[in-house]
């Protein structure tokens, strides 16, 4: 019996090593957790990547960003796109697997706050923001993705609280459901990833279209103080927008493989090119090739 376990385990380790070996940067398959709030962003990425390279088959599994650490530290992937980089702490568990951890910046996002286009609401400050967050009286009220979600911690951060107060903000599950609900209940105020609001699906464009994005004006004597600001390429791109975050893809497959492949194909040319299509400002802006005849 104890045999059978031990060639069974060989088997197995065997197996997976060799899979291993037939990864290439364009050819295998591979997991990738990736955060639900960049899916439509990192859905059109893929969706150009597998089609210039057909034998890769990469799965995206997306999750709240809680969600998406705890999997990514216990080995459920080795590849992740998230809004932010890694804790020293949570770098450690790699490091003590020999495992180096290899980031990449490819596109700067924004934290957009919407609101129905009935609604007489078309601008908000960040002071308010944080005071809704606080749990101060407003007649405002945030809905947001998931509580365990980057959006939640990023204004969590911002207010500096460790928990959303009882009052004045809610939390469902997903982004589409934070654009439906908003869509259909006047006076409330999403807060979801920007590329929902630029790329939306087929199912989400009815809603899309009932629905506009608030100007934000920052805190006084920061950048993006002196008026209300929406988040468009030029204001991410001139630091003007007061709630923007950066995307990062984070490799720790300890080497060459799929993963190294796609976070190439981000940062490359084309990469930046459907970023820059996706009204998401890019890390590096594509050249434009001008013909003087």
């Amino acid at each position: 019996m104890k045999r059978s376990i031990f060639l069974l385990i060989t088997f197995a380790a065997l197996f997976v090593s060799c899979n291993d070996k037939k990864q290439t940067e364009t050819s295998g398959s591979t997991e990738i957790l990736v955060d639900e709030s960049f899916a439509p962003i990192v859905d059109g990425q893929l969706y150009v990547f597998e089609n210039a390279y057909p034998r890769a088959d990469v799965k995206l599994n997306y999750k709240a960003e809680t969600q998406l650490v705890n999997a990514f530290l216990n080995d459920s992937a080795r590849v992740a796109i998230m809004s932010r980089t890694l804790s020293p702490d949570e770098a450690k568990v790699f490091e003590r697997k020999k495992i180096k951890v290899r980031v990449n910046r490819f596109a700067v996002d924004a934290v957009a706050l919407i609101c129905n286009k009935a609604s007489a609401d078309t601008t908000i400050t960040v002071e308010e923001i944080i005071d809704i967050m606080q749990g101060k009286p407003s007649k405002r009220q945030l809905v947001f993705d998931n509580p365990n979600s980057s959006t939640v911690r990023y204004l969590k951060n911002l207010a500096k609280i460790t928990k959303l107060p009882a009052k004045g903000v809610y939390a469902l599950k997903t982004n589409a459901e934070v654009i439906e609900y908003v869509h259909n209940n006047l006076g409330t105020i999403g807060v979801i990833g920007i590329n929902w609001y630029k790329q939306p699906g087929k199912d989400l464009e009815p809603f899309i279209g009932g629905l506009k994005v608030l100007g934000v004006k920052n805190i006084p004597g920061k950048p993006g103080s002196d008026k209300f600001y929406k988040p468009s390429q030029d204001n991410l791109a001139m630091e003007l927008y007061p709630l923007s975050r950066g995307l990062y893809i984070i490799n720790c497959q300890g080497g060459p493989g799929l993963g190294w492949g796609f976070a190439s194909f981000l940062a490359g040319e084309t990469g930046q090119r459907i970023v820059l299509k996706s009204g998401l400002l890019p890390d590096k802006i594509p050249p434009r090739e001008i013909l003087i005849k």
